[in-house]
């Protein structure tokens, strides 16, 4: 009797099933190759990004009174594009008590500083009761 015909491999194997067989070399170095040319797109694409970026940055806020806020921001974009910011004012439960939306449009390399790509722009925002603070939540660049 060989190992194969005992009846615990057979009991096992009619539980079990046949094992499966291994992937065949052609099949590892297909799949090998697919994972590293999407490894390297995905890298490709983080280094070199999608598109034009914006980043914002509050520099400072003030409640003139219960029915609004300024908030300043420092805008860095290509001084090409136009960009728009969305900034908030909050109450002390962090509850939204207005919303405004600001554009900062092109400028020349004179303006700013950064050779123009950074702009310091005022936005204000009407509230529905007194907030407690202003802040920017997202900038992003107008197509």
């Amino acid at each position: 009797m060989t190992k194969s015909d005992s009846p615990v491999a057979s009991s096992v194997t009619n539980r079990y099933g046949s094992p499966k067989r291994a992937l065949s070399k052609r099949a590892k170095l297909l799949l090998t190759v697919i994972a590293s040319t999407l490894a390297l797109v995905w890298i490709l694409w983080v280094v070199f990004g999608g598109g034009p970026t914006v980043t914002q940055k509050i520099l400072s806020y003030n409640v003139v009174d219960s029915t609004q806020v300024t908030v300043d921001i420092a805008v860095t974009k290509d001084s090409a594009d136009t960009a728009r910011c969305a900034v908030k004012a909050l109450n002390s439960t962090f509850a939204i008590v207005g919303w405004n939306v600001i554009t900062v449009g092109p400028n020349s390399t004179d303006v700013g500083s950064e050779n123009g790509r950074t702009t310091t722009v005022r936005g204000e925002v009407r509230t529905d009761s007194l907030a407690v603070t202003g802040v920017v939540d997202n900038c992003w660049i107008v197509s």
